[in-house]
């Protein structure tokens, strides 16, 4: 029988109450499971969007290639190439509307031309003409954004931002800044499990467990797969933050800091110094005559001496040619191989007198450039061609798997118990901070405030998790409100 009223907790003499827990190594250890705890139940969804968005935008070279073949690729590959400036008229020809904002050589052998047009209705998109070198012939357009198809700009504006424009990308953002915590706190949790098993130790930290069952078997293939793709996800996580909205704008106060930026290529002519850019004087007249069509607009045959020059000056490859921005401004040639090794040279170009004013060599990018450089590219899935494409189809079925084994274990622990039913398991015992070694709170405390002004994403979300984890126990404490 239950009786009707509460039971009266005894008081304890002094000498009686027991003492409080020590403080020890479990105890963080204990911390550390319910963070990872609150944070996969929490954070997984957006991991889970993160992963499949992702696993759809990783083959997009090859989607592109099978949705817009007759614009990207030529019909018979070989032969002498038509001048570029006859390729350029061609396009204009086709679509005469806009005006002429860059041109992009083929890729490789096989590939069109592209002649990028800007018009206002198309805001910061473009309208890109492609045509083929061989024949001079217009195979098409597209509305492109950056130099991407329809297809690839709907795929990535998925995975960036679920389409619900910049408000949209906080999605992204809140994942990538939690990944590496989920990620290092499971690896913590996991290697200590093995610890002490010696011979046994790299087996069962490495491989699924499967002779066990039940929430032991599931936690094994989670905690296996998350060991073997450890390093893959920490770096998405570290690249996503790169250009995230409030984490990247952090990493960029970084980058000034250090001078950690790409050198900027000068554009300036020569003799357009101060007295062009106030718009009078024999110089100001001299440089416009110099620059040609920049006022008028750039014609074909512009664009061809801009490309003779650059590559004379040792450019290979894809490049980019793009006009000058006014009469006091050279032309700008760029390399575009995002593929290893790449090739990011940029040249600055006096059409007027065929020389090359000035130069930025990929060599000479600082450290940090060129590690986010790289890292961009590979987190698109570009840097390595196929295998780069592969390795992060896997990491990203593998995060879906360990996110789907996360919840699976959630409902596993649930108790079963006639009394005490329950639909899903509870989480670690709250308290656990109280058993943390002094030492190593007092260092974790400023660590913690100060991974949460770098991300401040992550910083709300914790302070929140927090929050909501006072209010719980508060509301479950016996005597507190009641739920």
């Amino acid at each position: 029988m239950s009786s009707t009223t509460e039971p009266v907790s005894p008081v304890l003499p002094p000498d009686q109450v027991p003492p409080r827990p020590a403080r020890s190594w479990a105890g963080a250890r204990a911390l550390l499971a319910r963070l990872h705890f609150y944070a996969g139940v929490f954070v997984a969804p957006f991991l889970l969007v993160v992963a499949v968005t992702g696993l759809a935008y990783t083959f997009t070279p090859q989607l592109d290639r099978l949705v817009y073949e007759n614009w990207l690729t030529v019909d018979h590959p070989g032969g002498p190439v038509r001048p570029l400036a006859e390729q350029i008229t061609a396009a204009r020809q086709a679509y005469p509307d806009g005006t002429l904002a860059a041109v992009v050589t083929p890729p490789g052998p096989e590939d069109t031309t592209r002649v990028v047009l800007s018009l206002p209705e198309l805001g910061e998109k473009q309208r890109t003409v492609f045509v083929d070198p061989y024949s001079a012939r217009v195979k098409g357009h597209l509305t492109t954004s950056w130099g991407s198809t329809p297809l690839t700009t709907w795929l990535d504006d998925l995975h960036r931002n679920l389409h619900l424009g910049e408000g949209g990308r906080l999605y992204s953002e809140v994942a990538a800044s939690w990944l590496w915590v989920i990620v290092v706190g499971g690896l913590v949790l996991w290697l200590g499990r093995a610890r002490g098993r010696r011979a046994a130790s790299v087996r069962g930290v490495l491989l699924p467990d499967r002779t066990a069952r039940g929430v032991r078997r599931t936690r094994s293939w989670h905690a296996a797969t998350g060991v073997w793709l450890a390093l893959g996800l920490l770096f998405l996580s570290a690249t996503g933050m790169t250009w995230s909205h409030y984490a990247g704008d952090r990493f960029g106060r970084l980058l000034d800091a250090t001078r950690g930026h790409a050198p900027e290529l000068d554009t300036a002519l020569p003799d357009a110094g101060p007295a062009a850019a106030a718009g009078g004087g024999e110089h100001a007249e001299h440089a416009e005559h110099r620059a040609g069509a920049a006022t008028a607009g750039p014609g074909p045959a512009d664009f061809e001496k801009a490309l003779a020059v650059a590559r004379g000056a040792g450019l290979g490859g894809i490049v980019q040619i793009t006009p000058p921005q006014g009469p006091a401004s050279a032309w700008t040639v760029a390399q575009k191989d995002n593929s290893w090794p790449v090739h990011y040279d940029q040249v600055a170009v006096d059409t007027g007198t065929g020389d090359v004013t000035a130069r930025t060599r990929w060599a000479d990018h600082p450290l940090l450039s060129k590690l986010s450089k790289l890292g961009v590219q590979g987190h698109m899935g570009v840097l390595f061609g196929l295998g780069n494409q592969i390795l992060l189809a896997v990491i990203a079925v593998g995060l879906i798997l360990i996110t789907v084994w996360g919840y699976r274990m959630w409902w596993q622990r649930r108790p079963t118990r006639a009394d005490r039913q329950s639909r899903f398991g509870a989480p670690p015992a709250r308290g656990a901070w109280r058993t943390v070694p002094l030492p190593l709170l007092v260092a974790g405390i400023p660590v913690v405030v100060a991974l949460g002004w770098a991300l401040p994403v992550l910083g709300v979300t914790l302070a929140a998790f927090i929050v909501l984890d006072v209010v719980a126990g508060v509301v479950r404490r016996p005597g507190g409100p009641q739920a």
